[in-house]
């Protein structure tokens, strides 16, 4: 009796097993058509979060929409979150980006950092040159929280001497 079960067992076993590699077949089938389109990776300063997606194109860049120049009002910020492309000379990709929190010179940073990490996950050849510039260190500097007794970070009530 206990073979019949065994046997049953391994014959279920089996079942499972065509059916688990069949599926993963059809998967793997209709994977390559969808991957390739875009290559994303994110990129962080303080609070600001920016999603960046690379893709094969013309050197088109779109921020939240709109364009850098008209997204990041300084030419200097833009010059940042345009930095790993000029400085690659890397004009086949288009970029389209999300970016969410902080201020606007730390979106920009964000979007450097989210540029160059996305440019690296395309291709690996690039990583030692955006290393020298410094291009892919996250800045962790981070607004301390505020303790409770204190009215700041640090910062303690007047003292008052009577």
């Amino acid at each position: 009796m206990a073979t019949t079960e065994t046997t049953s067992t391994v014959v279920h076993k089996k079942e499972v097993v065509a059916h688990k590699e069949t599926v993963a077949a059809t998967h793997a089938a209709a994977a390559p058509a969808k991957k390739g389109r875009y290559t994303e990776a994110v990129g962080r300063r303080k609070t600001a979060i920016a999603r960046v997606r690379i893709s094969a194109g013309t050197g088109k860049m779109v921020v939240n929409g709109k364009t850098p120049s008209d997204y990041f009002t300084l030419p200097r910020l833009v010059a940042a979150a345009r930095s790993p492309l000029e400085q690659l000379k890397l004009d086949e990709y288009d970029v389209s980006v999300k970016v969410s929190g902080g201020g606007i010179h730390a979106q920009a940073d964000a979007v450097r950092l989210g540029l160059s990490r996305a440019i690296i996950a395309k291709s690996s050849d690039w990583k030692p040159r955006l290393r020298t510039m410094g291009f892919l260190t996250r800045d962790s500097r981070m607004v301390e929280r505020k303790k409770p007794g204190l009215r700041k970070a640090r910062r303690a009530p007047q003292w008052a001497k009577r």
